[in-house]
């Protein structure tokens, strides 16, 4: 689908965001041809900067970034020729004359605006642009995480841009729903017959979900202590991706067809009592450890750290789903940042054989499981049980895997390269609802207040490793054990 001319306006333009990841999403969309001739992206900044030295910055800090596909200096050039600077203050209105002189008059050129900024001055900037009669039919806004900190919070955020912005105008960005590998997961379960008859509770054992990051906390101390990994990725990446493991098929690809799925999903959550949160989450911290060989510190001991600070680095739980389809079927849910490596994946274990007619007892079998593995390597793998070669008739477990690289040689676009294709093509399908957040929110807000009245600190775990010992333990209560402490058959 051809995209129509547009103006593109990053707020934040010189932050970290839009350096790392749209200027250079962008770049790659415009050496695939994908944009019009004509199409600008206009980026917003405080800094008094002529646009020589903005073009200079994106030149030092942005273009180093891009990887693939190779940069050219024709292409560079066409590209940045698409570049304009503004520079104004976001939240005062009075300032926004460069950029409504900026901006083209005609009403068939797409506005979209990305608040690539804190969240707390969403409101300003949405009233901004209609007080200078920026937002026209045909205008989008678009809205970076994280979308509040609970869910009165999230509610002011919809109310707020929802003053100026109709709901169908609104895409709140989560870039793991622009993953290939998500995508392939809506193509699997509802392009092929093979797993519906199977996608329910008596043919499926649990479902694993796992965000792991290597990383620690890096420079981002400012904003990740007064957040937490439940706030930072399971609110809205574990929870989104749960949504798509678990929603009933929808009617059609259409937005709120899917939306409307997903949404039914986060209302049949089972709620957490006080009883049932202490048993079945974990929350963590790091200590000093290493990661890579390398000696690496602790949480607490990371620069502008507060000494005695509360905040989770990693959360392990355990959620249900209250549905005919998948009534006490476990789903654990676990992320951390300086983990044991960096991945991210879906794992649906299938039930165990009900008998063995081999001679090997039942339990030497490893059920049956798909692995949807989101990152670093995007794939599928199916784990079977099979014979091995010789004599005899032993089982040992097989792999099948289609490896998306390998089978598709076409280039692959970044997360953040597709969802801005979708809001230029005004497609909502892969961004969240104002009700989705609310509901998301919504179950979340127990634990968040829970811990807020509990005086304990975070489980220490060293980096490099899996976490707590009591997420193990979590897991094991149920008589099962994360997808990487399965030990391999000899």
């Amino acid at each position: 689908m051809a995209l129509s001319d547009f103006d593109l306006v990053l707020f934040g333009g010189s932050g970290d965001l839009a350096m790392r990841k749209l200027l250079p999403a962008m770049y790659a969309r415009d050496v695939a041809n994908d944009l019009p001739a004509t199409a600008r992206i206009i980026c917003v900044g405080r800094a008094d900067a002529s646009q020589e030295e903005f073009l200079q910055t994106v030149e030092t800090t942005s273009k180093p970034l891009i990887k693939s596909p190779a940069v050219t200096p024709a292409a560079w050039a066409r590209f940045t020729a698409r570049i304009v600077y503004v520079s104004l203050n976001a939240t005062d209105a009075s300032s926004y004359k460069p950029l409504v002189e900026a901006l083209r008059k005609e009403d068939a050129i797409t506005k979209v605006y990305y608040l690539a900024t804190p969240p707390a001055i969403f409101a300003q900037i949405c009233e901004a642009l209609k007080e200078n009669g920026l937002v026209t039919p045909n205008s989008r806004v678009v809205l970076e995480k994280p979308l509040g900190r609970d869910l009165a919070s999230a509610k002011q955020i919809n109310a707020e841009v929802g003053k100026v912005f109709e709901e169908s105008q609104i895409y709140r960005i989560d870039h793991y729903l622009g993953k290939e590998t998500v995508q392939n997961l809506l193509a699997l379960r509802f392009g092929n017959i093979l797993f519906e008859p199977l996608w329910r509770r008596e043919w499926i054992s649990d479902v694993q979900i796992t965000i792991a990051e290597k990383l620690g906390v890096g420079n981002r101390m400012g904003y990740y202590d007064t957040s937490g990994a439940l706030r930072d990725m399971l609110q809205n990446h574990l929870l989104q991706l749960l949504c798509i493991v678990a929603m009933e098929p929808p009617t059609s690809i259409a937005p709120d067809a899917v939306r409307d799925a997903k949404l039914q999903v986060l209302r049949s959550l089972k709620k957490f009592t006080p009883t049932t949160l202490a048993q079945n989450i974990v929350r963590g911290q790091y200590r000093a450890g290493h990661v890579d060989g390398k000696a690496v510190p602790s949480y607490r001991d990371e620069p502008d750290a507060p000494e005695h600070s509360r905040t989770e680095t990693f959360v392990a739980m355990k959620a249900e789903i209250d549905t005919w389809r998948w009534a006490g079927v476990p789903f654990y849910l676990r992320t951390g940042k300086r983990m044991a490596d960096g991945l991210a994946e879906i794992v649906v274990r299938f039930k165990q054989i009900p008998h063995s007619i081999f001679n090997q007892p039942t339990n030497s079998f490893q059920p049956n499981s798909l692995v949807i593995r989101l990152q670093p390597d995007e794939g599928l793998r199916m784990n079977l049980m099979a014979k091995t070669p010789g004599d005899g008739m032993r089982l040992k477990q097989a792999e099948l895997e289609l490896d998306f690289r390998e089978q598709f040689k076409s280039p692959r676009m970044e997360a953040y390269e597709r969802l801005l294709l979708d809001v230029l093509r005004g497609q909502l399908t892969l961004f969240m609802r104002g009700d989705e957040l609310e509901a998301a929110w919504e179950w979340v807000e127990p634990i968040l207040d829970n811990w807020e009245s509990d005086d304990s600190y975070p489980l220490p775990y060293s980096s490099g490793t899996w976490g707590p010992a009591a997420a193990s333990a979590l897991i094991g209560r149920d008589g099962l054990q994360w997808r990487e402490e399965v030990l391999p058959e000899d």
